[in-house]
């Protein structure tokens, strides 16, 4: 193979092994509970972002579509990532006091659509 042909076929590959996420998008990050945070600290978090931090917890509320499972985990990873992705826009971020970190995997599920905003 000529060189010329290996600098143009090198970045097509680059190119086509890069993993795309969400649809072919790149920047879709949601924002979920820390799995080695107590639970008693995870609480503490999602009642700030639930109360005073004006993510709307609705939907993991009983007989609601993302109260199953019904964990402290699940429950902290939907408020973090609702109040997340309502005010990123305006500087949120994903900390909640080392409770939450950022993924780019969907957390959703059949029954509980995570919410991404861009």
């Amino acid at each position: 193979m000529s060189s010329t042909f290996l600098w143009v076929l090198l970045p097509l590959l680059f190119l086509a092994l890069t993993p795309q996420r969400s649809g072919g998008q790149l920047d879709q990050e949601w924002c979920i509970a820390d799995e080695q945070t107590l639970d008693e600290e995870l609480e503490m978090a999602m009642k700030w972002a639930c109360e005073a931090g004006g993510a709307d917890c609705s939907k993991i509320q009983e007989n609601q579509e993302c109260f199953w499972p019904n964990t402290t985990q699940h429950h902290a990873s939907y408020a973090f990532n609702n109040y997340y992705q309502r005010f990123k826009q305006q500087g949120a971020t994903c900390y909640f006091n080392s409770a939450a970190l950022v993924t780019a995997l969907d957390p959703s599920d059949n029954s509980c659509k995570f919410e991404y905003l861009p």
